[in-house]
């Protein structure tokens, strides 16, 4: 179940990594382009950010990018912020760490433990999994966190248009329909 919004008529979820090059704004993309695709984009705002600040202001790393790019999503507009430093982690309504180390930390720098969870908690092959760090590896890295976004996108969306979480705290009388 998905936690409410803070602000009805409006869901916030941030996706946080490490250095913000890679896995949240590969996550980030793909999740936008998902909600956009189930017609929520006026509902569902979608970001993404690091918990170290050596890349702000950088784009995504260019395999990353690469491999978006080839898979036919927009990977151009991102540039890596920080979590904590900007405040890009107040306000949202759900935050979801690429791995246990992201999440620790998100939740050492004051996030809400009710609205942080794991990435791939909500991924229907391994939940609860860490979605593996690709730096430091070959493209295939890149590629085998490609596939677990989209499908961990792809159930994120499912439970956003059952649950509808931005409408008076979620669905009503647990029926998954809001009026």
């Amino acid at each position: 179940m998905l936690p409410p919004a803070r602000t009805p008529g409006r869901y916030r979820i941030a996706v946080v990594c490490l250095g913000n090059i890679c896995r949240s704004p590969m996550a980030a993309v793909v999740l936008t382009e998902r909600v956009a695709d189930a017609g929520l984009a006026d509902r569902v705002e979608v970001a993404s950010s690091g918990t170290g600040g050596w890349h702000v202001g950088d784009p995504m790393d260019r395999r990353a990018a690469a491999t978006l790019t080839a898979a036919g999503y927009d990977a151009t507009r991102h540039r890596a912020r920080q979590w904590a430093a900007d405040g890009a982690g107040e306000g949202f309504d759900l935050v979801l760490a690429m791995d246990a180390q992201n999440l620790a930390d998100v939740l050492e720098s004051g996030g809400a433990a009710d609205r942080v969870r794991l990435f791939r908690d909500l991924d229907p092959v391994d939940p609860g999994s860490d979605v593996p760090d690709p730096y430091y590896g070959g493209d295939s890295g890149f590629e085998e966190v490609l596939a677990m976004v989209e499908r961990t996108a792809r159930s994120l969306v499912d439970s956003l248009e059952r649950e509808r979480p931005w409408v008076d705290g979620g669905s009503i009388s647990g029926t998954g329909q809001a009026s």
